[in-house]
């Protein structure tokens, strides 16, 4: 067994704890989710199941949307609802066009800090066990790029909901935080969703209720891999297949691609090398 589902996680679970329910669900040790939604956060949580873990690695590279909210007023030390207040302050009330002026400001590649209550990992650590120690340490940022981010609705003076397209690695409590800044009131993430994760869509995002009921099939994992595609033969496929490697006599010229063999069945990701195709992680 193996394959991918789209859950759609709900809040006040980790994405650990999702994790262990589809083992009980299916009955299948190997499950791996595809990156970290925080307890507090809802959303579109890719699990693979099976070999298909895999090439969770694979999936961990693709962009995400996400809609957010946030709300004025104070600060917190996790940067959303779940933290203590650290500051507070007054609240103005916004002209829509300097929201999205502040707004696409953050547009492109950026800069960003990681929060400090987050699994970013410094000197072998992680950082909220820093922060639980309440030791101070330096956090070099990190860079992430902004495709697109959108105002969806402004409740003046206290609320503001924003959609944003965005590469891996982004934290969107740090892109709350630097918003606030640049807006010079305090804020703090009071409402995160994730949307999408490349084809993963929420619409199409099953409850663990819809999955605990009619345990729903899973999905081949290949479909949601963004590489290109060869075919082999019998014989090409049977050396890929005992690791070895085989001339490459097709027209690519991207390092890793996808392998099927001579029947279209998924055998795993090639690498080229050379002229010369071996496999780097076969199904």
């Amino acid at each position: 067994m193996e394959g991918i589902l789209n859950i759609l996680k709900p809040p006040g679970m980790t994405s650990h704890d999702v994790v262990d329910f589809i083992r009980k669900i299916y009955n299948i040790r190997k499950v791996g989710h595809t990156g970290t939604l925080d307890p507090d956060a809802a959303g579109v949580l890719p699990v693979c199941v099976g070999n298909a873990t895999k090439f969770v690695s694979y999936l961990l590279e693709q962009d995400k949307r996400y809609r957010f909210e946030i709300t004025f007023g104070f600060t917190t030390d996790t940067l959303d609802k779940s933290g203590k207040i650290v500051k507070s302050g007054p609240v103005r009330i916004l002209r829509e066009e300097e929201l999205i002026q502040v707004l696409n400001g953050f547009k492109g590649i950026i800069k960003q800090i990681p929060p400090m209550y987050s699994a970013k990992k410094i000197k072998g650590k992680k950082l909220y066990e820093y922060a639980r120690e309440g030791k101070k340490i330096d956090i070099p940022p990190i860079e992430v790029t902004i495709y697109d981010i959108e105002l969806v609705e402004y409740e003046p003076p206290y609320r503001v909901l924003i959609d944003v397209k965005c590469s891996k690695g982004t934290y969107v409590r740090a892109l709350v935080r630097d918003i606030c800044e640049k807006l010079n009131m305090p804020g703090y993430m009071s409402m995160l969703i994730r949307t999408e994760v490349s084809d993963f869509k929420i619409e199409d995002a099953y409850t663990l209720e819809e999955i605990k009921e009619k345990k729903v099939l899973l999905q081949p994992i290949d479909k949601f891999i963004k590489l290109p595609s060869v075919q082999l033969n019998k014989m090409e496929a049977e050396k890929i297949l005992k690791g070895q490697f085989i001339q490459n006599r097709y027209p690519i010229e991207t390092s890793l691609l996808k392998l099927y063999d001579n029947n279209g069945k998924f055998l795993g990701i090639g690498i080229l090398e050379q002229n010369k195709i071996r496999p780097k992680r076969l199904l």
